[in-house]
């Protein structure tokens, strides 16, 4: 059985098993694919609001950071990034730890999470968000530098918290 609850110190080794891959790759995420240990930590753990992993027994299957996308007047709007293992993707693991961010972020007062990078050829992720009520909001034209496909687009989705609120 999944459990997703608030991270502890005593995760970081499985987080960063599942981070490091994907920072390597450069196919997902924006952060720099020689990124050390303790930039990673700081970028993952430290600063956002609250990071979460998903664990089945004492493993650590998956994580997600929520933080205000924005300071000030932006701060009603919040960000997220997502991180599932390899050897358990397919299992639902990301659209839990999305609904799971989605009741956090209510909880913690936000009114609607914007997603300011998801690359275009990340499709199986751009599918997931829709399936969980994300729109598009934009396209940002040649904004993701991938490693085996030069410059592509990169979409800002967004979703409203706030079933009365307009997107």
């Amino acid at each position: 059985m999944i459990t997703i609850r608030h991270y502890e110190p005593d995760d970081w080794a499985g987080v960063w098993s599942i981070l490091e891959p994907v920072f390597r790759a450069g196919e997902t995420y924006a952060y720099p694919t020689d990124i050390d240990e303790e930039s990673a930590r700081t970028q993952w753990i430290e600063a956002p609001a609250a990071t979460f992993v998903a664990v089945e027994g004492a493993t650590v299957l998956g994580s997600y950071y929520i933080k205000a996308n924005q300071p000030g007047q932006g701060e009603h709007v919040c960000n997220c990034g997502y991180v599932v293992a390899e050897h358990a993707r397919g299992r639902g693991i990301a659209g839990q730890l999305c609904e799971h961010s989605q009741r956090r972020a209510r909880e913690l007062g936000f009114r609607a999470m914007q997603y300011n990078l998801v690359v275009a050829t990340n499709e199986g992720a751009i599918r997931l968000w829709q399936r969980h009520g994300f729109a598009e909001a934009g396209r940002l034209p040649g904004a993701f530098r991938h490693p085996r496909h030069g410059f592509v687009d990169a979409l800002v989705m967004y979703k409203p918290l706030d079933a009365g609120e307009q997107s």
